[in-house]
């Protein structure tokens, strides 16, 4: 079939064909060898309006379809891996448009079913079959207390393994954070290339947070929020995320950008996916005009901050011209 049946195809929109029309556009779609980026919005355009029409039935056919295309839209893609695993098995089996972060955030939502699904798949990233493996036995996670958990301070010296062979804490947060910066790091980056130079704010934070050096990350959400450093050293400095939250909320990024960034930071806050659901469910509840507000709240700050300190400073410079004077005039009267 041509790219022109795939047009034909997408024109006709007669009433009560819905069903008919959304399996033989995916059809015409799936059998073009190289779709140009046009036939991949129109498909979009065409099903996605159709897709609360259709049945269950044509939801698994048409996501059983797409598995094996090496195009397939993402946005349809994405909408068909939310379904229930029955619909969704062959997307999260074997579809190239699922990136990781799109496994990790699928998991977080929808728990065992979804993973178990995801676990098939050939050359699976090793963090997300960590988190499989962490859902499937969720007895053999083991947290540690939060008073005794230390973030954002320098990192200690590396600590020997024990006798089991299981590495140390602090080793295993490093290792986590090397595994997202090799799932996240575009191919072919240089290792010697500066990233953070000309970045929009994302990669800026991104970047900086799975360098696990707090005051790198510090700094970009300071030049990102518009935050003085000291401010936004107390942001990440809390016991939890809950601040952190807000900021990434206020800067309006997606849900699973934001779960990166917060997962680098603190890595002990995601043991288990039922924490990295937490987090997703409080991100999306959030509203964006509140995260706002306490953003707002933090440049209030800075700036009463920035006040306090020229006022102090003009005092002291103040009581120094009058020290200074009243050591002239001494000096004057003894002579």
């Amino acid at each position: 079939m041509s790219s022109s049946d795939f047009r034909q195809i997408a024109i006709r929109t007669e009433a009560g064909k819905a069903e008919r029309l959304f399996r033989a556009a995916v059809s015409a779609f799936c059998s073009l060898t190289r779709p140009s980026r046009r036939e991949i919005a129109q498909l979009e355009d065409l099903t996605l309006p159709l897709f609360d029409e259709v049945s269950v039935e044509s939801r698994r056919y048409v996501a059983a379809a797409l598995s094996e295309c090496e195009y397939a839209p993402t946005a349809l893609v994405r909408r068909l891996a939310e379904e229930p695993v029955e619909v969704a098995a062959p997307l999260l089996t074997r579809s190239k448009a699922l990136r990781d972060i799109d496994l990790i955030a699928l998991i977080g939502r929808h728990g065992l079913p979804h993973a178990r699904a995801i676990a098939r798949r050939k050359e699976l990233n090793t963090t997300i079959a960590d988190l499989i493996r962490a859902l499937e036995k969720p007895t053999l996670v083991k947290t540690r207390p939060p008073e005794t958990v230390t973030r954002l301070a320098p990192k200690p010296e590396p600590v020997a393994k024990a006798d089991t062979g299981r590495p140390a804490p602090d080793e295993a947060a490093e290792n986590a954070r090397r595994r997202l910066r090799s799932m996240m790091r575009p191919a072919g980056d240089s290792a010697g290339v500066n990233t953070f130079l000309g970045q929009p704010a994302y990669l800026k934070l991104r970047e900086t947070a799975l360098t696990g050096n707090a005051a790198f990350f510090q700094t970009a959400l300071a030049d990102a929020l518009e935050i003085d450093f000291a401010t936004a050293r107390s942001v990440t400095g809390q016991s939890s995320y809950a601040a952190l939250l807000a900021a990434l909320r206020a800067l309006d990024l997606s849900e699973d950008r934001a779960f990166l960034i917060a997962v680098a930071v603190y890595p002990d806050e995601f043991p288990h996916p039922q924490a990295i659901r937490l987090f997703l469910d409080r991100y999306r509840l959030l509203h964006r005009e509140a995260a706002l507000d306490k953003v707002r709240g933090w440049k209030t700050e800075t700036l009463s901050r920035a006040i306090r300190g020229i006022a102090s400073d003009t005092a002291h410079a103040e009581r120094l011209e009058t020290s200074n004077g009243d050591q002239a005039a001494s000096s004057l009267k003894a002579s």
